[in-house]
């Protein structure tokens, strides 16, 4: 029998799958690399001078990708469901990565944009619930709780700004970005826009990198073990992706609309809106007005004019370029960003960058002003019905082309070859998303715009590319991306780039660890990144949850602080009073125990020299009688008694037990309490005379109380104490000095 075979592709490959938990959806993306310590140990040098290869988690088709819906954030009411939400994914993962090799084989499930928007409660509720079940029901390797979260950074929520280095990460390993000496800064810069938020990362220049404070430390580690250092700016405009500019660009229309109405409660008419094809109408719903009246909180109908010119103008003022800056640059909505010389930092666009230049108008790519702005003009000014029409007919056809014209040679041969991934939503949205990206390169940003005079007649990137490089304008300045090769351009590739570095030998046992640029940041008062930890109680999100059911008179909005914490503080207080209530006996004894101390032994000592028993060495206080040891359950018991609440009797029945004979046939009873024994026994005392130190400290303990002693004549007390000994002769001596 033929021994069996090694498949080479799985021949000492590494795996790691990662989670990108978003607002829509969450796909699952499975990739994988050669062994570091296999090539090492193989390759030439110029191999071990590169990162390592990460490609596809499969050896071919899309297995190595899966996806579920709806968004992880959607079962904030409902966390019991991230189990059967989840399953399908972590089912697909363990089909796809050897068994033997899941224990070595990280997870990560990394939440975005959806998650962000939750309360912190309802964060922690969702990723208990997923680091539960991903731990229950998997064997690969996933973190213990930390601070980071409950399962360390394998389960968590990330910020935008992390989206941003993971990409920029991802960005310049597919473009061989960190290839070249340290001198020859080839770095690309990583724009992303999505609905919600812009995120902007690059490498400043030298003389800026110089300058600059809050730049994050990105290391990574080659194959031969050298590592590599890179000092990035990261950042986010939170309200500046393309859905919330048209939530705050139609809040201003319909508010300007309202402020010049004539008369100003005459009937409402259409609003103009340069931004929208020829003749579209659509109902609006201001999301954010100014609240000027109640007429700009009404839905308004918003009929296009398909003017890109005009919407270029009027989407300006919404990047809020007057906005204080704290300090300078600050290129639009008073947000730092390090002088970017463009001359050196060439961008790349990915989501929507890609998406508005692509889908409709074909000119993903290198990126041209000019025939970007004029394929925008032509498509805004189209009527609506004719754009539906070749929208309708490109579905049927399924057929792909640019802004919904065939090109051959320069010349238009066909229309209405939108494809099927063009929705009527991009396309009612495009005028508008197009300025507003034009506005973000140029006047956001500061993009420089070249001036191509007529423009390119050809829609294709590379002849674009091709053109500038003619003209000696070198790479393109930005390009919009997708892809390279057959790997997304996406935040998940950088982070497993990083994990595949973190798994390379060091040249030195002493240099420290890859880590995520997060876990590098300098414990700082103001931190570049702040990472998202939902806290254990976050009392505005309790409140939040029950003010529904609360008078208005009780929100923290009435109330100036929020009535939940302080509900939880006066709780505490109560607590802590009724506990030492229920301590106070104890409390007392054991002050009152600490304060007589001195007294009992003044006192042994006076009856000391009474009976005539002083020391050779002169008068010195008598040793007390060493103390029994103390268990932790004498400490213990008191918390014990008052956290019973009733539930035993608070003053329990005394043991009786009999003292020293006192007088022939005769006995005194003595109470003890039932939770300890007696501090001494019988048998603890002297047989010697009644003078012994022990003797009279013993009898001072079980008469429980210096007071009663002392109140007594002396004389009484010597008769007491001498009957109080066992039966002895004593010696005529002591009985002549009394």
């Amino acid at each position: 029998m033929p021994p069996p075979t090694v498949d080479p592709w799985l021949a000492s490959r590494r795996f790691g799958v990662v989670i990108d938990a978003g607002s829509s959806g969450s796909r699952l993306q499975i990739y994988s690399w050669k062994d570091p310590r296999a090539i090492q140990a193989t390759e030439d040098a110029q191999v071990l001078s590169s990162l390592p290869t990460v490609e596809k988690g499969t050896r071919e088709g899309d297995s190595w990708v899966a996806k579920v819906e709806p968004g992880l954030s959607s079962f904030a009411d409902g966390p019991s469901g991230v189990a059967a939400y989840l399953a399908p994914l972590l089912e697909h993962a363990r089909t796809q990565v050897p068994p033997s090799l899941q224990p070595e084989t990280p997870l990560f499930l990394l939440a975005t944009a959806g998650m962000r928007l939750l309360q912190p409660m309802q964060q922690a509720e969702l990723l208990q619930e997923t680091c539960i079940f991903l731990k229950r029901h998997s064997h690969f390797r996933i973190e213990d709780r930390s601070p980071a979260g409950p399962c360390g950074s394998s389960v968590r929520i990330i910020t935008g700004e992390e989206e941003g280095l993971f990409g920029w990460i991802a960005v310049n390993y597919l473009m061989d970005g960190f290839k070249g000496s340290d001198e020859e800064l080839t770095t690309y810069g990583f724009l992303d826009m999505g609905g919600a938020s812009t995120q902007i990362a690059f490498e400043p220049s030298r003389q800026e990198r110089e300058k600059s404070h809050d730049l994050m430390d990105v290391r990574l580690r080659l194959l031969g073990g050298q590592e590599i250092h890179h000092k990035v700016f990261v950042t986010t405009w939170l309200g500046y992706g393309t859905n919330q500019a048209r939530e705050r660009y139609v809040g201003k229309a319909i508010s300007e609309y309202e402020a010049n109405r004539d008369p100003p409660f005459g009937p409402e008419k259409e609003i103009a809106d340069p931004c929208l094809p020829k003749q579209l109408s659509l109902t609006e719903y201001p999301v954010q007005p100014p609240a000027s009246s109640s007429h700009s909180k009404k839905p308004h109908t918003l009929v296009g004019t398909g003017s890109f010119e005009q919407c270029l103008q009027q989407t300006a003022p919404l990047l809020n370029k007057d906005a204080p800056c704290a300090e300078l640059p600050c290129p639009f909505n008073g947000v730092h960003v390090p002088t970017i010389d463009f001359s050196v930092s060439h961008f790349i666009g990915v989501s929507e960058y890609w998406y508005s230049s692509e889908h409709v108008f074909g000119l993903g790519g290198p990126y041209d002003v000019v025939q970007y702005e004029r394929a925008a003009s032509e498509f805004c000014s189209r009527d609506w019905s004719d754009i539906l029409d070749e929208h309708q007919r490109s579905r049927q056809n399924g057929t792909l082309g640019g802004d919904g014209e065939l090109l051959a040679n320069g010349t238009v041969v066909s229309t209405g070859h939108w494809g099927d991934d063009v929705e009527t939503s991009r396309l009612q949205m495009q005028c508008f998303k197009a300025a507003w990206i034009v506005n973000i390169l140029h006047e956001g940003i500061g993009l420089p715009r070249i001036v191509d005079v007529g423009g390119n007649v050809t829609t294709e990137g590379e002849a674009v590319a091709q053109k500038a490089k003619d003209k000696g304008l070198g790479r393109p300045q930005f390009q919009s991306m997708d892809s390279v090769g057959d790997i997304a351009i996406s935040w998940t590739l950088g982070k497993m780039v990083l994990e595949a570095s973190k798994e390379v030998p060091p040249l030195s046992d002493s240099t420290p660890p890859i880590v995520d640029p997060i876990d590098d940041i300098p414990n700082t008062a103001h931190p570049t990144i702040k990472p998202i930890r939902p806290p254990f109680l976050d009392f505005d999100a309790i409140e939040d949850q029950i003010s529904g059911h609360l008078p208005s008179s009780l929100t923290r909005h009435s109330l100036g602080f929020s009535p939940v914490g302080f509900i939880f503080y006066l709780f505490t207080v109560i607590l802590f009073i009724t506990t030492i209530y229920r301590l106070r006996h104890r409390i007392r004894s054991t002050v009152r125990r600490c304060a007589r101390r001195k007294d009992r032994d003044y006192i042994a000592l006076n009856y000391s020299m009474e009976e005539g028993h002083a020391f050779s060495s002169g008068l010195s206080t008598p040793s007390r009688p060493p103390s029994p040891p103390r268990t932790i359950f004498h400490f213990i018991n008191p918390f014990r008694r008052a956290s019973s609440f009733g539930s035993r009797n608070p003053h329990p029945a005394s043991i009786v037990i009999t003292s020293p004979v006192l007088r022939s046939g005769q006995s005194s009873p003595t109470h003890v309490s039932p939770h300890r024994s007696p501090l001494f026994t019988p048998s603890d005392f002297p047989s010697g005379v009644p003078g012994s130190p022990h003797f009279y400290t013993a009898s001072l303990v079980s008469n429980g109380s210096v007071a009663s002693l002392t109140s007594r004549s002396r004389n009484s007390s010597r008769m007491d104490l001498t009957s109080f000994a066992t039966k002895q002769t004593i010696p005529r001596t002591s009985t002549a000095m009394m």
